[in-house]
């Protein structure tokens, strides 16, 4: 029996549920008591909410009025969210992945997929943050003229494209519970936040001359 119950639209349904929360004035998104009762979406939505903190955190970025300070300490913690983010997307096909072993799945002979149901979940994530922030600005009382009907146009777009990509998501997980489909964990190994893999960082702790910035 298959531990993990995949539903792309439970997931597509708890991201906009999460997404319009956190979005709540005085709601702290890194507040674990709202967490879903079930497992395996708890890890989807803890997953949705590095996402959500590294979108606001990249709008701070973006301020004109910010200082070389502040987008340096900006930086640093995009960085961190980041690697968070991609280290939760890894987890959610590792759970999967422990799942489907007592079925003998993935079948090691079946063709392989080029992206795994946690990077597929990743995007939906995104796509929600991009669909809540469209509407808003689509229904923006002060907004100029036509931009609310700019962002109507961008908004069905996005809709369709989410719609799509839940529908192979679910493709995906049924193919792959038949054994016509595989797909592995694929590490991203980023190099940016490793001391020992980040001349950047290694070099200036053994004091060797920096990396001249390409120009």
């Amino acid at each position: 029996m298959i531990a993990v119950m995949l539903s792309a639209a439970a997931i597509v349904e708890l991201q906009d549920q999460r997404t319009r929360a956190w979005h709540q004035e005085n709601h702290d998104p890194r507040e674990t008591g709202d967490a879903p009762a079930d497992r395996w979406l708890g890890s989807v939505a803890r997953q949705h909410r590095a996402n959500f903190e590294l979108w606001h955190i990249e709008d701070e970025a973006r301020n004109p009025g910010v200082t070389d300070a502040e987008l340096a300490a900006v930086k640093h913690r995009i960085d961190h969210t980041n690697q968070r983010r991609n280290d939760l997307a890894e987890a959610l096909d590792a759970a999967l992945l422990h799942s489907l072993q007592p079925s003998g799945l993935p079948n090691p002979a079946a063709p392989l997929h080029s992206e795994s149901p946690g990077l597929i979940i990743d995007r939906l994530s995104i796509l929600a943050l991009k669909i809540y922030h469209t509407r808003e600005e689509a229904e923006r009382a002060d907004a100029p003229p036509g931009h609310a009907d700019r962002n109507r146009e961008r908004l069905a777009i996005l809709l369709q494209q989410r719609a799509d990509l839940a529908a192979c998501l679910d493709e995906l997980w049924r193919e792959t519970l038949a054994g016509t489909r595989q797909f592995k964990l694929y590490r991203q190994l980023k190099m940016y936040n490793d001391p020992s893999l980040n001349p950047a960082i290694y070099r200036k702790q053994s004091g060797q001359t920096p990396l001249k910035p390409i120009t």
